[in-house]
């Protein structure tokens, strides 16, 4: 399986045969009816601050 680690255009990914997983029906079950609180681990994204 290829990834596509940072590759920024979608039609690449579709036509070059990347993996590719498509969750927007998970999405539209997840807000439907109910409500989620969906929270970031701490720093989540952050780089280490030096010192």
């Amino acid at each position: 399986m290829k990834y596509p680690i940072s590759i920024q255009s979608f039609e690449t990914i579709r036509t070059d045969g990347f993996v590719y997983v498509d969750k927007t029906d998970l999405v539209y079950k997840l807000v439907q009816g109910h409500i989620y609180f969906l929270a970031r681990p701490r720093r989540f994204g952050n780089s280490p601050r030096s010192s």
